[in-house]
């Protein structure tokens, strides 16, 4: 939580001195010095009149402001503004003084000359009474009530396989759709999401992880808005902060900004933590990615098998997303699907990282070519969660859902053809495959030999389509 200090000192070299030392607070935000009681007042009847969470936390009255004495503005301020805690500044630190501050409304003495450490203390007891009173007026939760946002949390089976771009192309396809979004890197050790989209903010998950009560001042304060309107909350800076984000930090965060947008992407990475293990829990939808290749695909076989057992999130429960598809795979969509036991999205991603190299390395996803295969398969499956409407869904607008329409263009996506699943095939079959049993086969389909037993003259773990054989690695990807 971000504190704002109020500094009310005549002096310009004692409040030189003040505000240097308030600037080494941590998450602290000292204001402009405010030099009589008359400017102050003023101030804090402006912001008052705006809203409570508007009121800075704490004011440090020193003892020779003027023109009213520093005691009788202190009661003012108490009696005017009760969820601003005082701080009363004075050479004279006697009992009979600190009694008549007491008496007054202050929440604090300091003695001069001033110490960082009684300082910080001071501080710190002021802001978390002010923040107490906040909380009981009901001034700071009112922003963060309504029925709650949409939470869709992605996971990567292992690194590499694409999880940020994937959450980053997911947040961004619903922010154009009109609709209020955030994406949240909860992959708190090694997040990328700032190197994406090329952000530098020095607020993260991590500084919510202490809060009792994340009022909308202080969810405001940690989310950088991006050039596309895009709410981020980042992973810190420094990877070791990710202890401080247990799984009731990180379900209190998600119920925070799902109160306050409509749609919350969440970046859990790959490593599991009690962090990211309360997201996919929490979530509406929890998107598994993998590769077509054996060893993301056993990578996402264990995850699954994991977030069972630990009572996370139930396979069927699991929506399984392929990227870097082709067609020349060995390992297909339908036989992941067998593998992995969770259901299988629609939409399948395809290879091509020349597509987005440049907007890589520039951190700048949110110009990835419209037209580009990559950015329409990823900007569909949005539509498939229901993120986007249909027409969004296409990156080029109403004119490119027309385009899509059209027997699903070149890659069999869009328009109606994303209502039934897609099944790649490696030759050009006039039917889509459907799922067959262990050990059977379907001629002229896409037929698969889970178990190793020969189907229509074939080898084991043999995947026949138009009369061409691709050899599948069945059980050496189902080990």
């Amino acid at each position: 939580m971000v504190t704002r200090i109020q500094p009310v000192v005549s002096d310009p070299d004692a409040a030189r001195s003040l505000v240097g030392l308030l600037r080494q607070l941590p998450d602290s935000e000292p204001l402009p010095p405010v030099v009589d009681s008359v400017q102050l007042l003023d101030a804090l009847g402006q912001s008052a009149a705006v809203s409570v969470a508007d009121l800075p936390e704490v004011v440090l009255v020193h003892e020779l402001i003027g023109p009213r004495p520093a005691l009788e503005l202190i009661r003012e301020i108490a009696l005017r503004f009760p969820a601003v805690g005082v701080v009363l500044i004075t050479r004279d630190t006697s009992p009979p003084l600190y009694s008549s501050a007491m008496d007054a409304g202050a929440r604090g003495v300091l003695g001069l000359p001033l110490s960082y450490d009684d300082l910080a203390a001071r501080v710190g007891a002021a802001a978390s009474w002010a923040s107490g009173v906040r909380r009981h007026l009901g001034g700071t939760s009112e922003e963060l009530s309504g029925p709650g946002g949409t939470v869709v949390a992605v996971t990567g089976a292992k690194g590499g396989v694409g999880t940020t771009l994937t959450a980053v192309q997911l947040a961004l396809a619903a922010q154009s759709s009109g609709r209020g979004s955030a994406l949240v890197d909860m992959d708190l050790q090694s997040g990328d999401v700032a190197s994406y989209l090329d952000v530098q903010f020095r607020r993260s998950a991590a500084d919510l992880a202490g809060i009792n009560d994340i009022s909308a001042r202080v969810l405001q304060d940690a989310v950088y808005t991006h050039e596309s309107g895009l709410g981020l909350l980042l992973a810190p800076g420094e990877g070791e902060r990710a202890e401080e984000v247990d799984d009731r930090a990180a379900r209190q965060i998600i119920g925070a900004l799902r109160s306050r947008y409509d749609i919350v992407v969440v970046d859990c990475g790959t490593q599991l933590n009690a962090a990211n293990a309360a997201a996919i829990e929490t979530a509406d939808c929890a998107v598994l990615l993998t590769t077509p290749d054996v060893v993301s695909v056993r990578a996402a076989k264990r995850m699954v098998r994991m977030w069972d057992r630990l009572q996370i999130r139930k396979a069927e429960e699991t929506l399984t997303l392929v990227n870097r598809t082709s067609r020349l795979s060995e390992i297909q969509p339908a036989l992941i699907a067998r593998i992995v036991g969770t259901p299988m999205a629609r939409s399948t991603i395809p290879a091509n990282f020349k597509e987005l190299q440049s907007a890589v390395d520039a951190g700048r996803m949110q110009d990835l070519d419209s037209k580009g295969s990559v950015k329409q398969a990823l900007w569909g499956f949005a539509g498939e969660l229901g993120l986007v409407t249909a027409i969004e869904a296409s990156p080029g607008g109403k004119q490119a859902g027309k385009q899509s329409g059209k027997s699903g263009g070149k890659n069999g996506r869009g328009g109606r053809a994303q209502s039934r699943p897609q099944h790649r095939q490696v030759s050009g079959s006039p039917a889509p495959s459907r799922a067959l049993p262990a050990g059977g086969t379907q001629s002229g389909g896409t037929g698969i030999s889970g178990t190793g037993s020969y189907g229509s003259g074939g080898a084991p773990g043999t995947q026949r389509s138009g009369g061409h054989s691709v050899l599948l690695p069945v059980a050496v990807v189902a080990a």
